[in-house]
């Protein structure tokens, strides 16, 4: 009952996003599941070119975690690449600690030229001890990803994540989440 409500604020949150970005802008829905985890993301462009998202990532790898983003992204779409590059305020809730930072990151995929429907890439995220606060001293989060585009608005997808955070107490280093998963985006 715990992750429903992780989920339920997360909601409200991705609500409040889009009543932000405008139900005219272009934006998608993600999800995806692992062996011990569950992440949705929502996105919206405010400005041509300009993303603004969030989501929330809960995983029970090791103990109890759930890790909260919100980030503003640069991208640029194309029939070659998919970029994207900006700043993310990331949110830590662990049985390890709690806290948050502001850090930098983003993701890239290309289109494969033989399979235009294939595409492959990653993202990655990190949060410097400089910014942040509460128990969190660094964090970030880094995956890779095998794209399918089953029709121009659904994408299908398998790949590998791994969530990690230092904190300033007893726990020190932890790995909040790793491992394969599979998943859905919509874009809209």
């Amino acid at each position: 009952m715990k992750t429903l409500g992780h989920f339920a604020k997360a909601a409200l949150a991705t609500g409040i996003l889009f009543v932000a970005a405008g139900a005219h802008a272009a934006g998608s829905l993600d999800l995806n599941l692992g062996p011990d985890a569950v992440q949705f993301e929502a996105a919206g462009e405010i400005a041509h070119g300009v993303m603004l998202g969030g989501g929330v990532l809960h995983s029970d790898y090791r103990e109890d975690a759930t890790i909260y983003h919100a980030q503003l992204l640069g991208a640029q779409r194309t029939r070659e690449r998919d970029v994207g590059i900006g700043a993310r305020w990331t949110q830590y809730d662990t049985d390890y600690g709690n806290g948050g930072g502001l850090g930098l990151g983003g993701y890239g995929y290309v289109y494969l030229p033989q399979a235009p429907a294939v595409s492959v890439g990653g993202y990655g995220f990190y949060t410097p001890s400089v910014v942040t606060s509460g128990d969190l001293d660094d964090g970030y989060e880094f995956g890779v990803r095998a794209r399918y585009a089953f029709t121009p608005n659904v994408d299908g997808y398998v790949g590998l994540r791994q969530a990690a955070a230092d904190f300033d107490n007893r726990h020190g280093n932890r790995t909040l989440d790793r491992g394969a998963q599979v998943g859905v985006r919509l874009s809209f």
